[in-house]
């Protein structure tokens, strides 16, 4: 569809997106506390600008408990995208030392692994 539209060709690797995404998911995973850091900055910066745009203290007080709830979701989505960069070099890396199926294939195991790590910390948690 793309190639009617733009007078260009545009390669897209699907290994490299595939294996970018495997390792950013191993990465929230493992990074528990480097992700919940990530988002709780990112609420706090949210809702520390979002306070400028009221000139009356009364109706910042009156949206606020819809407007935190709004950030925290914000900031849960915007907290992925540090992990998509980390990923992406992750898999960068393994594909110029190991190979392009090497990174796909390093990557579900760095997955599951993380995701056995993360059951585990959770369960210790209770």
């Amino acid at each position: 569809m793309l190639e009617n539209l733009l007078p260009f060709q545009i390669h897209i690797n699907t290994a490299t997106i595939a294996g970018a995404c495997l390792w950013s998911l191993a990465l929230y995973l493992g990074l528990a506390s480097v992700r919940e850091w990530i988002t709780e900055q990112l609420d706090r910066w949210f809702n520390f600008a979002e306070r400028s745009l009221y000139t009356s203290a009364q109706e910042f007080e009156r949206t606020r408990p819809a407007r935190e709830s709004q950030n925290a979701f914000y900031a849960s989505l915007m907290s992925i995208f540090p992990f998509l960069i980390a990923g992406t070099l992750c898999n960068w890396g393994v594909e110029i030392s190991l190979g392009r199926s090497w990174a796909v294939s390093f990557g579900i195991l760095a997955c599951m692994g993380c995701g056995v790590y993360e059951l585990g910390r959770r369960s210790n948690e209770l």
